[in-house]
């Protein structure tokens, strides 16, 4: 997440230069062979370039606006997270009987779970952008902890040997972990430490913790559909690429030599639409480690603080803070 007011003009400029290149090349040949090697037919008249201009103007906004549902609606399910963690935190210390060593259990293993969810987050899927040029060169800019770290040394933070032995021989760590909350519970209830109702209610925050991290793999595995991400970047490809041969005509009409103004408003223009289609690219995956994403290590690192604070412990960890303004 770009914690800074906006990103810097030169900032977008370094990230797109590769489409800047290509469109510039694409302008310069037809400009050349219009006016250097007088091919006056390869111009085109102006309004088919302005039919798919404005098809990819609809296809593109319509893009961005359903990727930033994307990346809300993933900001949305990890502040219920935090809510919930926080109402998990006064249920664990008030419900269970005093001086139980439960009570810490229960909310370090919380802190495990969020180590494991997000964890599970980050793991690259094939539709994501990470093995992309302009997506490596950035990632120069900031780090992301699930990939710079280590989930099994994460772990003995808060788990004992046994359980984080037993959580790693599973595929889905956080559901798992989850899976123990309760089967901790029901023992608790057993031994009378925790009452009936308590017991209900603190299973029915396991039960919503599930629905968040449901509701963030349906995220994650889901991708934005192939079919209007494809539409899209054919659209806006098809729209640069005849971009300069509707334009030659336009500026020959301003006098002789003028066509050569097709090299610049030719490459703003359709940087314009490739921008935009990146923007949106850029957006629809709020899991995958980019500049955008959600930032749950440091709301992870907020809980943990949080929870621990409710411990009455004296050494919390410190919170996690931005670099070059990215906070992950």
């Amino acid at each position: 997440m770009h914690t800074g007011s906006n990103y810097k003009f030169i900032e977008f400029l370094i990230w797109t230069r590769r489409d800047i290149y290509v469109l510039f090349l694409l302008a310069v040949i037809p400009t050349v062979l219009f006016q250097v090697f007088d091919i006056k037919w390869i111009a085109i008249p102006w309004m088919p370039v302005a039919l798919v201009g404005t098809a990819a103007a609809f296809t593109v906004g319509f893009k961005n606006t359903q990727t930033y549902n994307r990346l809300w609606e993933a900001r949305q399910i990890w502040g219920s997270i935090i809510n919930t963690s926080r109402t998990w935190g006064i249920m664990s210390k008030d419900f269970v009987k005093a001086d139980n060593p439960a009570i810490e259990q229960l909310i370090y293993r919380h802190c495990a779970w969020l180590t494991a969810l997000r964890f599970q987050l980050r793991k690259p899927q094939s539709w994501e952008n990470t093995d992309k040029p302009h997506f490596k060169e950035y990632r120069n800019y900031f780090q992301i902890p699930e990939w710079e770290g280590n989930l099994e040394e994460e772990l003995k933070k808060y788990l004992t040997e046994a359980e984080r032995v037993y959580v790693l021989g599973k595929k889905n760590r956080a559901t798992q972990l989850i899976a123990l909350q309760s089967k901790h519970l029901k023992a608790l209830r057993t031994a009378g430490s925790i009452e009936h109702y308590e017991y209900v209610e603190m299973e029915r925050r396991l039960a919503d913790l599930y629905d968040h991290q449901g509701r963030c793999e349906r995220i994650k595995n889901f991708p934005y559909p192939r079919q209007f991400a494809s539409i899209n970047l054919f659209l806006v490809r098809l729209l640069v690429l005849l971009m300069p041969f509707g334009m030659l005509n336009e500026f020959q009409k301003l006098g002789e030599g003028f066509a050569w103004l097709t090299l610049p408003f030719s490459v703003i223009v359709s940087w314009v639409f490739t921008s935009m289609e990146k923007v949106g690219e850029a957006t629809e995956n709020p899991f995958e480690g980019g500049a955008n994403d959600i930032p749950m290590a440091a709301l992870s690192r907020t809980i943990e603080i949080d929870l621990r604070d409710m411990l009455d412990e004296s050494n919390l960890p410190a919170p996690i803070t931005s670099i070059n303004n990215i906070l992950m």
